[in-house]
């Protein structure tokens, strides 16, 4: 049975860029995407539960999938990229492969290796559910992210708005349209360190 749907008002408040002066801008920008990536992760929950049955936990371990080669990673790499203990791993990669999402396979020359990789049933239902669940993170960030927490967020990657500022001006945009095209630009370590960091 999915979980009670989580609306908008119950979501936790974004931090603002100007705080009480006490943190450097980069803590501040820092302190806001952990707020953002814990606003998706509890919108997404339900959704998760309802068009996928399964834990939000176990949905990153498909998505880390989802970007490799068909052959699959190993799990002591899935562990390592995900920043959690392989024995909690690999419970939620049993529970996966029950679903009939996850295979697992001995790896050639290697006794104590063992290699995960997608099913067909997995991708499947990635490519239905993708665009719901993309609205769903959307919506969640566009909930918590407002003008002054984008601001936050240009102190924790200095001199990124002068390089956006300038690209935009440079393509014929307005510059104030800035902020908004600089949330593609975070690197993807520094957001999949926040998901890991909110899911624990």
């Amino acid at each position: 049975m999915a979980e009670p749907e989580v609306h908008s008002t119950d979501l936790p408040e974004c931090p603002s860029a100007q705080g009480t002066g006490l943190l450097p801008q980069e803590l501040r920008g820092w302190m806001v995407m952990l707020a953002a990536v814990g606003a998706v992760e509890q919108r997404l929950r339900s959704v998760l539960k309802e068009r996928l049955d399964v834990s939000h936990d176990e949905f990153l371990v498909l998505c880390l999938l989802a970007e490799q080669p068909e052959e699959g990673l190993r799990m002591t790499r899935v562990a390592e990229l995900l920043g959690r203990p392989k024995t909690r791993l690999t419970y939620q990669v049993a529970c996966l492969q029950h679903a009939g999402l996850l295979t697992r396979r001995s790896v050639c020359g290697d006794k104590r290796g063992v290699e995960v990789a997608l099913t067909d049933k997995a991708r499947l239902l990635l490519q239905e559910t993708s665009g719901a669940l993309a609205e769903t993170v959307a919506e969640a960030l566009a909930h918590v992210i407002g003008p002054d927490q984008r601001e936050a967020m240009h102190g924790l990657l200095p001199g990124l708005h002068a390089a956006t500022g300038t690209a935009q001006t440079a393509a014929g945009t307005p510059a104030q349209t800035a902020p908004a095209a600089a949330a593609d630009e975070i690197p993807a370590g520094m957001a999949e360190e926040a998901a890991v960091r909110a899911s624990d």
